[in-house]
């Protein structure tokens, strides 16, 4: 009897073991990534893009035998760009997908709302858009990484350009969010200290996302004569906001623009020659930066894919994929708490360059381009001649000032 009690004690304990979450996952020689963008509306193309440049980096490793010989394996949810809408689809990918690692958010206001419960799902996201200051800064936790450029690096090279210029007066248009807000904030904050003749003027367009009809604020803006305009304005609203104000003759004024993200290559793609020349465009990712072997690579294979140039959001995605295979493999093990630690203080090599993730606040530091548009026959598209780019370093505050508390 005794030895009949202990043998099914034996067994009860295998079994048990067996279904240890994570434990039974890893076994099948499968590495679970869950990744979450917006597929719908008026961002969607920004999604697509991101998942084209995901597929292409897990497509690469798993025809290089993987990572650590286990193979990756994606889910893709659509954050519809709502949080509430985006957090369920994060749970479900971890609760009923049994995802080990997160990849993705584009919006801010979605990074934002997402972010707090990650310390509840207890998995590790890498965020390659969502640019928000707040999630490596007072939302900081242990579980949220960022290998892109965030607000503070993008408008601090902003600032620096706009302060080179003879603009004196300046206003914005921007997305009436955390995002178009934060942007605004922060180039105020920058410019002033680099020109403390700049004038902030009162007059300011927040127009909602997706917003379709743009001549009240474009209208609004000409009426106030200022002498510089930064647009914060992505995707489909800059799409649709440049096809308007061209029509209205805005790019005509005079003004000096700045748009913050004029040059993803999906809105270059969307306005061809509708793109004005002689306007200043930042960007998180150029194609043409960066001459490394690395992004030659990525170049050609994306295009050769795909039939397009890569933007800045699949370079991200594609980046996000080769940080997580360099933590895994530095690591030695697919446990989270171990990848944790391995993509603290990790230095990669990516498209855009050599990435350093910094331990403080777990946000990428990189170089950050900028340049005025220009037609060349060589490309369908507007590219950025001249080009400046700013170095990680140069442009991403300490991590002191930050509002990092990392528990």
């Amino acid at each position: 009897m005794r030895r009949a009690l202990l043998a099914l004690l034996v067994a009860c304990t295998v079994v048990g073991l067996l279904f240890v979450p994570g434990q039974a996952r890893a076994g099948k020689g499968k590495i679970k990534v869950g990744s979450v963008y917006i597929f719908s509306g008026f961002a969607a193309t920004y999604g697509q893009f991101a998942k084209q440049g995901l597929l292409l980096a897990v497509d690469e490793i798993n025809k290089s035998g993987g990572i650590l010989g286990k193979k990756l394996e994606v889910h893709f949810e659509d954050s519809h760009a709502k949080p509430p809408i985006a957090l369920r689809a994060i749970r479900k990918l971890v609760y009923e997908k049994g995802v080990d690692f997160l990849i993705g958010l584009d919006s801010s206001g979605v990074a934002k709302g997402v972010v707090p419960y990650l310390k509840e799902l207890k998995v590790p996201l890498i965020i390659t858009h969502a640019a928000t200051p707040d999630v490596t800064g007072s939302q900081c936790n242990k579980y949220t990484f960022r290998v892109s450029v965030n607000i503070n690096q993008n408008v601090m090279a902003a600032a620096k350009i706009a302060a080179q210029t003879k603009a004196v007066k300046w206003t914005t248009v921007g997305p009436d969010y955390a995002f178009g807000h934060q942007s605004w904030e922060y180039f105020q904050k920058y410019l002033s200290k680099l020109n403390p003749k700049a004038k902030f003027m009162k007059t300011v367009a927040f127009p909602k996302i997706a917003t379709e009809d743009y001549s009240p604020y474009i209208t609004s803006i000409m009426a106030a004569k200022p002498d510089g305009v930064f647009i914060s304005l992505w995707s489909g609203d800059l799409v649709n906001f440049v096809k308007q104000a061209n029509k209205m003759g805005f790019f005509k004024k005079g003004y000096t623009v700045l748009m913050s993200l004029g040059a993803a290559t999906e809105v270059l793609y969307a306005l061809k020659d509708q793109m004005p020349t002689g306007v200043w465009a930042g960007t998180r990712y150029w194609f043409l930066a960066n001459d490394s072997p690395v992004n030659k690579h990525f170049v050609e294979a994306y295009k050769a894919r795909y039939g397009v140039y890569p933007s800045y959001n699949a370079q991200n995605a594609y980046a996000a994929v080769y940080a997580l295979r360099a933590a895994i493999e530095k690591a030695g093990t697919t446990e989270k708490m171990a990848v944790i630690k391995a993509l603290e203080g990790l230095t990669v090599e990516v498209p855009a360059g050599k990435i350093y993730i910094r331990p403080g606040d777990h946000q990428a530091v990189l170089n950050v381009t900028w340049g005025k548009t220009a037609a060349d026959p060589n490309y369908p598209i507007r590219i950025l001649k001249p080009m400046v780019i700013f170095k990680g370093e140069e442009v991403t505050p300490p991590v002191e000032a930050t509002g990092c508390k990392m528990q």
